[in-house]
């Protein structure tokens, strides 16, 4: 009952991009813009375009994060290309963490199925801490392109469905961003602070160079 709720929330509260036209289905084998996918021609949609079954099964969690998200993007659901909005799957094993991060094309609503999760965000202004534990059936919103974050917060898997106000709303994780590439440690140490071997073991466990 609470998930069919919160898509029909999510539905109404977003705002569309396809005002002057019913809807704009991606045509995934066309050119990616700036703006978005282009349309299909209306003659070849069809209702499989509006429905997308791929948040039903649990996502692998088998990783350094313990967790998994299951998207269901204009990448994975056409139909959602140009309305402004798209979901997503999250599972989190014991112990499962999904790091700080940032979504730069839309703001979040993340509503806890199963389990317990601690979740919380970073604002730009004064660098306030909103955080809190969530139960069943509590929902969080996490405004746009603020660092956030969700953790395991018991001894049992977490399950939550999230609600994006964009059909792409993009995704960088810090810890990544700083250790996953071939940035110099000798900057990373200058921007963060850390130590050389700090640097270096992390850029050991998540596979950076440099």
């Amino acid at each position: 009952m609470i998930l069919p709720i919160f898509l029909i929330f999510s539905l109404l509260s977003s705002a569309s991009n396809a005002a002057v036209q019913d809807f704009c289905v991606a045509d995934l084998k066309g050119p990616d813009t700036p703006t978005g996918y282009v349309c299909k021609k209306p003659a070849a949609v069809t209702v499989d375009d509006f429905v997308f079954s791929g948040l039903g099964a649990g996502g692998n969690t088998s990783n350094i994060i313990k967790a998994a998200v299951t998207p269901a993007f204009a990448e994975q659901f056409a139909g959602v290309n140009g309305l402004g909005i798209s979901m997503a799957r999250l599972d989190l094993a014991v112990g499962g963490v999904v790091p700080m991060h940032t979504h730069p094309g839309g703001s979040e609503v993340l509503i806890v199925v199963s389990g317990s999760i601690c979740a919380g965000f970073i604002s730009s202004s004064a660098n306030k801490v909103y955080f809190k534990s969530l139960k069943k059936g509590d929902i969080m919103v996490f405004p746009q392109g603020l660092l956030h974050f969700q953790i395991n917060a018991g001894k049992t898997p977490a399950l939550a469905f999230v609600s994006f106000s964009s059909e792409r709303p993009g995704l960088q994780i810090l810890d990544f961003a700083l250790f996953a590439n071939d940035l110099p440690s000798e900057i990373v140490e200058t921007t963060t602070f850390l130590d050389d071997a700090q640097v270096k073991k992390l850029k050991g466990v998540l596979g950076g160079t440099g």
